[in-house]
């Protein structure tokens, strides 16, 4: 159907939830989740029900509602539901402080709040704050009672009719937000497209991962970052597979008992989990049967070399690292099947361009740093009410990643840390992941953050904070030994002037060392050099 003034109209939620019953999948298992088993078709009617609910109450095509829901079946009712209708959805972290969802729904300016019942205990202290909000909706898993000013998730749900015809949007239209964690400052509302999850379906799911109807997917990242949203539901939804959600965090027993159970095909984690879950399985002695994974993934930081060759020595599996972003919806560089290069983040997705450019936009030969940009179809429109940072970030079809690399003659793309984290030390640049690599091959070290600290003479020196194993003793000696042992084995000037011993290492919901939280403790204690 085309309408005048429309074009041609486009829901994604008929793609990614009508058309596998139309193909007849509707008997298939969409969901796993505990001891339920969700067919294609019992999905569709629960996502007819939440549009139908919403409408009920008022919503129309462009309104927003916050979404702050566990990784359970209700999120992906929520989710394709309020898109089906024209809402836009904007999925947010569940483990965030009170102030955060405040934050999260002033600067959306949310209509709805639906909300998982043990968070909404946590701030429904503040709601007088939440200026915009009309409606709060609330999943409940328990008996407890709400109060008369909230509404209730399934009662609702059951009440709603089952049949619903898509909004007239069209493949431009707001879809659904996120937050983007951002290294500092506050988050971004990252606006994307109802055409932007098929984008990434097909290229990096279809043509990377080769996703088809006979995979299961399991994804340890959540499913409010935009890297759990397309491994643990909109890829294996798009290619008619299957998905399996765990609502706990994805400690390494939970993830391995879990696998052993659902038997996935493809699995999706980042670098500390594979770190802690094979470190888990070596500190137990536990064997785990892992013989159904066909490929695993790794994104939000790069893939050190030393855990891809654990991991694939412990369970015969490889791992491919890539590179994506809240902003671009998913992974637009990935080493993939057959071609993985140790220690790159590999090549550019098919559907992609990537260049790396000077600080003036001209692009650098091969092996030079310099910053990524990258084009392709499902990044984001923009941010949302920031008019200064768009500019800065989204050039004509190209956006600024904010992450230092180089390209080798091959093409591989080589991750050297973000724009802001590279060192230059004694004139020459020095990427901290290439120290922080070196470090985690020492037997002794656990995990490691690099970054830059500023001497008396104003000179930067690298800084590395180490996180030893379990019974490492903390001593002068071990420092002068981690020292020693970067020098032998890259240049002399990359090694770390500077040690720190600490017990954890600073990191965002996703896994991601937040090295400003680093320089911050720097600044607290006015360390001088």
């Amino acid at each position: 159907m085309d309408l005048r003034g429309l074009g041609v109209t486009y829901n994604a939620a008929n793609l990614f939830i009508d058309e596998n019953v139309k193909k007849g999948l509707g008997e298939k298992i969409a969901i796993y989740y505990r001891d339920k088993r969700i067919s294609y078709k019992a999905l569709q009617e629960k996502v007819n029900r939440v549009g139908n609910m919403l409408r009920k109450l008022g919503y129309k095509m462009e309104d927003r509602i916050l979404l702050v829901c566990h990784d359970i079946p209700e999120f992906v009712y929520s989710f394709f539901g309020a898109m089906k209708i024209g809402v836009v959805p904007i999925p947010v972290n569940t483990m965030m402080q009170p102030s955060d969802y405040e934050y999260f729904l002033n600067n959306s300016r949310a209509k709805g709040l639906m909300i998982h019942e043990d968070i909404w205990a946590n701030i429904q202290q503040r709601k007088d704050r939440f200026l915009f909000l009309e409606h709060i909706i609330v999943i409940k898993e328990s008996a407890n009672n709400l109060s008369e000013d909230v509404f209730d998730f399934h009662s609702l749900l059951d009440q709603a009719d089952k049949e619903l015809e898509n909004a007239l949007t069209n493949k431009d239209d707001s879809a659904f937000w996120l937050f983007s964690s951002g290294s500092t400052g506050d988050p971004k509302g990252v606006i994307h497209l109802h055409h932007d999850m098929e984008y990434a379906l097909n290229t990096y799911a279809k043509q990377v991962l080769e996703i088809s109807e006979e995979d299961r997917c399991l994804s340890a990242s959540k499913l409010f970052f935009a890297y759990g949203l397309g491994g643990g539901m909109y890829f294996p939804l798009g290619a008619g597979a299957s998905t399996v959600l765990v609502k706990e965090r994805p400690d390494p027993e939970t993830i391995f008992q879990t696998i052993e159970k659902y038997k996935p095909t493809i699995f999706f984690g980042v670098p500390t989990l594979y770190g802690m879950m094979i470190d888990y399985a070596l500190k137990t002695g536990k064997r785990f049967d892992l013989s159904s994974l066909r490929v695993c993934v790794s994104a939000g930081e790069a893939l050190p070399p030393s855990l891809y060759y654990k991991w694939k020595d412990m369970y015969q599996v490889d791992i491919l690292d890539g590179i994506g972003s809240t902003e671009a919806l998913h992974i637009f560089i990935s080493n993939r099947i057959k071609d993985i290069k140790i220690g790159s983040s590999g090549k550019v997705v098919p559907g992609f361009d990537a260049k790396i450019v000077d600080e003036n936009g001209a692009e650098l030969p091969i092996n030079e740093i310099g910053d990524l940009v990258i084009r392709g179809d499902c990044i984001a429109h923009g941010y949302w009410n920031l008019h200064d940072q768009n500019k800065q970030k989204f050039i004509g079809e190209w956006f600024h990643t904010g992450d230092k690399y180089y390209k080798d003659e091959e093409g591989y793309f080589w991750y050297c840390g973000r724009s802001d984290d590279m060192l230059k030390v004694g004139g020459v640049w020095v990427s901290p992941i290439e120290v922080e690599n070196c470090l985690l091959q020492h037997q002794d070290v656990f995990e490691v953050a690099v970054i830059g600290v500023e001497k008396k003479d104003r000179l930067v020196v690298p800084k590395a904070f180490v996180v030893l194993k379990q019974g490492v003793d903390k001593t002068k000696e071990k420092e002068e030994e981690l020292k020693l042992f970067v020098k032998q084995q890259l240049a002399p000037y990359k090694y770390p002037r500077i040690i720190e011993f600490i017990d954890e290492l600073p990191k965002t919901a996703t896994g991601k060392i937040q090295r400003y939280k680093l320089r911050e403790i720097l600044k607290v204690n006015e360390v001088s050099y």
